[in-house]
């Protein structure tokens, strides 16, 4: 005789999001406006969430995440935004995430 059984098997991996090892220095002119981007490579089924110098970073009038975490936009542009930003996509398998230091000209 034969016996036959069927199994849904889902793999689960950290997202990819590809990296050259150095944190690039975006530059921002004081008073301007800057769109930070978190690598496509980011699942979609991912949540996306955005730091600054390691804290989660709060939105406000200024500060706010669109797409679904994929950019973040800054307006006016001060001093005080200079820093280093991460974007930290999360699943259920684990996170990664690039950095870039933004510096603040002006």
């Amino acid at each position: 005789g034969e016996d036959s059984r069927s199994f849904h098997v889902s793999i689960q991996a950290p997202p990819s999001i590809a990296s050259s090892g150095e944190i690039p220095i975006i530059t921002a002119v004081a008073g301007g406006q800057l769109l930070l981007e978190c690598p496509e490579a980011a699942e979609l089924h991912s949540n996306i969430e955005w730091h600054r110098e390691g804290s989660v970073l709060q939105e406000d009038a200024r500060r706010q995440v669109l797409a679904r975490g994929r950019f973040l936009q800054l307006r006016a542009v001060a001093a005080a935004d200079g820093g280093e930003y991460s974007c930290r996509a999360t699943s259920p398998a684990g996170d990664t995430g690039p950095r870039g230091r933004v510096q603040v000209h002006g």
